[in-house]
């Protein structure tokens, strides 16, 4: 699968339904040995106002991701994922 072939498609958490962004609004961290995608990286929507909060960018493990559907992808988060976050620093 390309890159280009990512963009665009929504971020689902089916745990809790939820609707993350889209990997276009987001970066990826890509291990730089392998070339494989490490995480994905969606900044944090602002609120009502439109400004941007203070708070930190949600990283989503590529481990997480269950399934790359024709418009979504799935991914698979609980309250554990933020101790992933933790594992990667910029």
């Amino acid at each position: 699968m390309r890159l280009s072939d990512l963009v665009g498609k929504e971020i689902v958490n089916i745990t809790s339904g939820a609707r993350l962004g889209t990997v276009g609004d987001s970066d990826l961290i890509i291990d730089e040995t392998t070339g494989e995608i490490d995480a994905i990286i969606l900044p944090q929507k602002g609120n009502l106002v439109g400004f941007w909060t203070d708070r930190e960018p949600l990283i989503i493990p590529w481990d997480a991701v269950v399934k790359i559907g024709a418009e979504v992808v799935i991914v698979e988060l609980d309250d554990t994922y933020q101790r992933y976050s933790r594992r990667f620093t910029f």
